[in-house]
């Protein structure tokens, strides 16, 4: 064997192994978003397996316990209307400002035998601190003012 084809050989091996180690890479980290109702029709076969799962926060059921964090999800939409699901977050990382009542959150984690969640990681977004407040303009709008057009008289 030439030494050209001996260095391919292994520039072969080496980009192999590579592009091996990502695949399995992005196939174990990936997780899909899934709503209360989608993962209550998932069944046993939403167990074990890493998801993430979106609902708005119940007002009042935040509950803390050392480093743990209870709360439960509620779905507010669509034909599964008032769906709820008990979550137990233990992550590492503290919880975002944005988690508070009726704040609308993602947790990601598994689903356990008994139906409730227990999430490593939780993202939250509240929506009224986004939206413009009454009298603000909206983006991607034109402020419309009808001072700014001289009048002839």
């Amino acid at each position: 064997m030439k030494p050209y084809q001996k260095f391919g050989f292994v520039i072969g091996i080496v980009v192999g192994t590579l592009a091996w180690l990502a695949i399995g890479g992005v196939n174990e980290t990936k997780t899909y978003y899934k709503t209360v109702a989608e993962l209550q029709q998932m069944g046993d076969r939403a167990q074990g397996k890493r998801l993430r799962v979106g609902g708005d926060v119940v007002k009042g059921s935040i509950q803390r316990s050392g480093k743990e964090v209870s709360f439960h999800l509620v779905q507010q939409d669509g034909v599964a209307k008032g769906q709820l699901l008990k979550v137990t977050y233990t992550g590492s990382d503290p919880l975002p400002d944005t988690f508070r009542d009726d704040a609308q959150a993602l947790a990601d984690g598994h689903l356990n035998a008994d139906g409730s969640f227990n999430a490593n990681k939780i993202q939250a977004k509240c929506a009224s601190k986004y939206e413009a407040k009454p009298g603000q303009i909206k983006p991607g709008t034109e402020p419309t003012n009808n001072m700014s057009k001289p009048s002839r008289s």
